[in-house]
């Protein structure tokens, strides 16, 4: 089966009612807003729904809004859809989208901390007149010496702040070091415009406020990774938890190298991407770095549709199958889209990160030989499945609607229904 990457955007992707046919269309996508407001204390989706322009940039704002969509998305991508990411990658702020949907930070702890790193950026961003503005049409080369000769001080400094792609950077820096740099390189023929954020993201003028957003950071609990997440700073992939404090510090002054994680990405072997949040601003950099890789935006209902029919190739429609009529895949889905509340790392090593890793691996011969899963195959998965919601806390009741939905959706009810300890919900069944 080809490998597919879920890509997550960052800020600037942020628009007045983005996410509306996610939550008219999806009761899950509906309890991730409601989730958020709960957590945040203030009603963030009538912010999303129906605030200003102006109040959905504020960085304090914009950051847990385009989480929240994301997360939306991904929960909603992990039904309609199914198909497990072989990695995935996310854009600045997007990086911890990522990393959520990947199991490592909970969805409650990335909530709270992007909306304190918006509220530090916003403080630092007070305290300099900062901006930020993308380049297109000038080399790597070219635009980077202008940065250097437009900087001429600690209180003068401009940066590349973004590797977007081989025809987009991104500057950051104070205001007036920006705007020469704009002019120098506008002169050269290049295309300039100024970004609508307010703060000048990924530059030295965030030191202050990476200094005090480490110990956010490091106050928190990390788990294990469900597939490999590409980190902004480096371009590859995460080794291990341990490494967040250190990356997620880093990438509030350093350069978003989106550029090195699309070739990453290529060089990985993934040949399907799937863009979860907000517009299509990352599926328009992969099709222009990154064309060995077919890109799908998914917001819209529409685009669903386009994904399942139009544009899947034949392996990812075969695993769209799969996923309807195979109790392993299905195993395996349930798995990553259920809410974990277990922050114990070895705990939820052992008890979710191993048996789910023994799911893929019955999965991945299944791929190989083509046959359909074996009763004992299916027993398997499902007693792992157990075992990975135990660990993941999930609630009995919801344990036992997603192993009653699995058994019904795949005909296999009169296989495995002593495995349902509530005898209520086979009587509601329909005969398989």
């Amino acid at each position: 089966m080809r490998k597919l990457a879920l890509l997550f955007p960052g800020q600037g992707s942020q628009y007045v009612g983005m996410g509306k046919e996610l939550l008219e269309r999806s009761a899950t996508a509906r309890s991730v807003f409601a989730e958020a407001n709960e957590v945040l204390g203030f009603d963030l989706q009538q912010i999303i729904a129906a605030g200003s322009a102006e109040e959905l940039t504020r960085t304090e704002y914009a950051q847990p809004a385009l989480l929240t969509v994301s997360v939306a998305a991904y929960r909603v991508y992990m039904e309609e859809i199914g198909v497990v990411p072989a990695y995935a990658a996310g854009h600045s702020l997007g990086e911890f989208s990522a990393l959520t949907c990947a199991g490592v930070i909970s969805y409650p702890d990335a909530l709270r901390l992007v909306r304190r790193r918006g509220q530090l950026m916003q403080e630092a961003a007070a305290e300099e007149a900062g901006a930020m503005c993308a380049v297109i049409g000038s080399s790597r080369e070219r635009i980077e010496a202008v940065c250097v000769q437009a900087s001429n001080s600690d209180e003068r400094m401009v940066v590349v702040s973004n590797y977007n792609s081989s025809e987009q950077l991104v500057i950051s820096g104070h205001r007036l070091a920006v705007e020469e740099a704009a002019r120098t390189l506008e002169s050269d023929g290049a295309r300039i415009s100024f970004l609508k954020v307010s703060a000048p993201f990924h530059s030295p003028l965030m030191h202050s406020a990476a200094a005090k957003f480490r110990e956010e950071l490091a106050a928190c609990t990390y788990g294990s990774f469900e597939w490999p997440v590409v980190a902004n700073v480096t371009g590859k992939p995460y080794e291990s938890p341990a490494q967040i404090t250190s990356l997620l510090t880093q990438q509030l002054t350093a350069p978003v190298r989106w550029d090195q994680t699309m070739q990453e990405l290529c060089d990985g072997g993934v040949s399907i991407a799937v863009e979860l949040g907000a517009k299509r601003v990352l599926t328009q950099f992969m099709k222009s770095d990154a064309k060995s890789i077919v890109c799908y935006p998914y917001e819209k209902a529409a685009e669903l549709d386009l994904l399942r029919q139009e544009l899947a190739p034949e392996q990812l429609e075969q695993a769209r199958r799969l996923a309807a009529n195979n109790v392993v895949t299905r195993c395996l889905a349930a798995a990553v889209c259920t809410k974990n509340r277990n922050w114990d790392l070895e705990e939820y090593e052992q008890g979710f990160v191993a048996p789910y890793k023994q799911v893929q691996r019955l999965q991945e011969q299944l791929d190989e030989t083509g046959a359909p899963p074996t009763e004992a195959q299916m027993r398997e998965a499902l007693e792992l499945l157990k075992q990975m919601f135990i660990t993941k806390r999930v609630p009995e009741q919801e344990q036992r609607e997603r192993l009653v939905d699995i058994l019904k959706q795949t005909g296999t009810t009169s296989l495995f229904s002593s495995m349902l300890a509530d005898s209520e919900h086979l009587h509601a069944l329909e005969p398989c």
